[in-house]
């Protein structure tokens, strides 16, 4: 369940941590292109107020601009992926798999899933959007 709670996470090597000082959603997950591409399958992110977001470590955070409004963080040694924000955006997406567990928090919904690779099915009964203009605003 997401609410007011303090949560940390970070990458496999240890050379990108961070924490969260507020409210973090559900997790969403997106299933176009781009997320399967740089993640391997579906991007499964929680996300929060970019205020309440802090780096404790970023010797090695890397950030690419995979579109014309968006970056995407990772970690220049082990290679984790991290983050996904809009350029300019007041949200910060962080990947749910590098939060410390337990996260407490449950899958919300499923977007872009019109794009979604054809090797698998979305059967989880979760409500799944064609596409999603409502991210990272």
């Amino acid at each position: 369940m997401a609410g007011e709670r303090r949560a940390s996470g970070g990458c496999l090597c240890g050379g990108v941590r961070y924490h969260v000082n507020g409210t973090l959603n559900g997790v969403t997950a997106c299933h176009c292109s781009q997320c399967a591409r740089t993640t391997g399958h579906y991007f499964a992110s929680t996300n929060c107020a970019m205020e309440d977001f802090a780096l404790e470590s970023e010797e090695t955070l890397r950030w690419y601009r995979s579109s014309e409004d968006a970056e995407r963080g990772f970690c220049s040694r082990c290679g984790s992926n991290l983050f996904w924000r809009k350029v300019g955006g007041k949200v910060m997406s962080i990947t749910a798999g590098t939060l410390d567990r337990p996260t407490g928090l449950r899958m919300k919904y499923h977007i872009f899933c019109e794009s979604k690779s054809d090797y698998y099915d979305l059967t989880d009964g979760l409500t799944q959007y064609r596409e999603f203009s409502g991210l990272g605003e």
